[in-house]
Formats: C-alpha cells, structure tokens, sequence
C-alpha cells in the first residue's frame, strides 16, 4: 500500500504534534514544559481574571521565557546557593508539602451538610431570636459611670452625655450600637440589657477591658439571621480550619519533640 504525498505529511503532521507540545520553548537548551503553562492558564481562568484565549495562551508563554531567562542568569550568577534565598525557598516547599497533605485529608474526612447544619442551628441557639438596639458611654472609672447614671435620672439627655464617651465611634452619634444580637458582646454587657425595657438604662455600670460602661435599651425586634444557606460557605471554612487543627494538634502530641 502506498501514501501519496500530501496524504503522508499530514500523518506526520499529527503523529509530531504530541512531540512539538510536550514544550512551549526551549530557552538556552533548557525546555519549559506546556504543563506550566497550562497550569497558569487554568489559574487565571479559575481565578475569573481572563478567558482562555489566544492572546492569554501567547501572553503567558512570554511571560514564562522571560522567567527562565531571569532564572538562568540569577542560578549563574549563584542567588540560588544564597542562604536567605534557600531558607525562603525551603519555607515556600514546606507550604506546598503541607497544603497538599491539608487537601488531601480534607477529602477524605469532608465536612458534610449536616454538620454543617448542626453548626448553623447551635448559632441560632446562641444568638437568640431578638436583635436589640444599645447605646452606651464608655468611661474611665465606676464612679465617673455612676455620676454619669445619676445625671440620667436628673433629667439629661443620654445622647448628650454620649459626647463625653471614651468611644470615639459612638461618641458623636449618641453611643448608638446599632443593632445587634447579644452575642455580638461581651457577656457582661449583653447581661446588662437583654432584661431592660425600651427605653430603660442599666442601674449599675458594667465593667469590660475598655472601661465601664453606662448602657440604654432602645428598641428590640425579631432576630433577622442570614438563612443557612447564605453563610454555609463561610461555616464550611471555619468548620475545615477547626478540623485542620484538630488534625494538626494530634500530630504534634505524637510527635517526639526534644
């Protein structure tokens, strides 16, 4: 059997294709592999920042020439044996090494939806079913708080009083917190409110690291919590993170540290 010319050249037009693109250059004899480059492109698209197209492909391939070039001329000029350079070059193998033993164990131990739902549902639970709106004025001392309770019950304004607050971000808006879930304070302060009436001021001061604090109940009203699944991916994090750990701290205990 014989091929005509035409017909053979295009046989071995794709019979050296693999060949041709198992690199995208050789620079100075040493050959930059397409998988790096796909790698970049799969990134970029992956990250939204461009389409896969022509101009990306041609873009990233000069751009990794360029590398290599700077690469050579830096390992000829020795920046490669250089201590400060191998110590980073160790810490960033170190992450790479570390990252894929996280994935890998992630996927085999995935945080399923209803752990995540149990997580969502415990929150729920802490957060209650009310949001409440506070002011409060931030002060130095339990007796500046308590002059500034017995200036409240002789008549003044709390929004005027609110201009004295050590609180820089509530001071010159009446010490208006805006509303929020109890949880979304300390414990101390949250106590100090869930059982006051509209309107009501905490009789005594509460004390917390930034100072003593003189606390008034605007309003309260039905909790409006994000649905489970607006912060699933955010729990999901937090969950993998806290398993992470987990898994980290029992390593550690095994090891022989000396």
């Amino acid at each position: 059997m014989t091929f005509k010319p035409a017909l053979l050249s295009a046989l071995i037009a794709v019979v050296a294709v693999p060949a041709f693109a198992q690199n995208i250059a050789v620079v100075n004899g040493k050959a930059i592999p397409s998988s790096r480059a796909e790698a970049v492109v799969k990134q970029v698209v992956a990250q939204g920042q461009q389409p896969d197209t022509p101009q990306l492909r041609e873009m990233i391939k000069k751009d990794l020439i360029a590398r290599e070039v700077m690469m050579q001329e830096a390992i000829k000029r020795g920046f490669d044996k250089d201590a400060t350079v191998k110590a980073q070059l160790e810490n960033v193998r170190q992450s790479l090494v570390v990252n894929a033993l996280a994935k890998e164990y992630m996927a085999k131990n995935p945080i399923s939806d209803a752990d995540m739902k149990a997580e969502y549902d415990r929150f729920k639970a802490q957060a209650g079913d009310k949001e409440y709106h506070v002011r409060h004025i931030l002060v130095e001392t339990e007796a500046d708080a308590k002059a500034v309770i017995a200036k409240l019950k002789a008549g003044s304004k709390f929004e005027d009083l609110a201009k004295t607050s050590k609180d820089a971000g509530t001071a010159n808006n009446g010490g208006d917190l805006d509303w929020a879930t109890p949880t979304s304070f300390p414990k101390p302060f949250s106590d100090a409110f869930i059982n006051l009436k509209k309107g009501e001021v905490a009789s005594a001061p509460v004390q917390t690291p930034n100072g003593f604090h003189v606390i008034k109940l605007d309003d309260t009203r039905a909790a409006k919590l994000p649905s489970f699944e607006e912060v699933k991916p955010q729990i999901a994090e937090a969950m993998a993170q806290k398993k992470l750990m987990a898994y980290q701290d029992a390593m550690v205990k095994k090891a022989k540290v000396q």
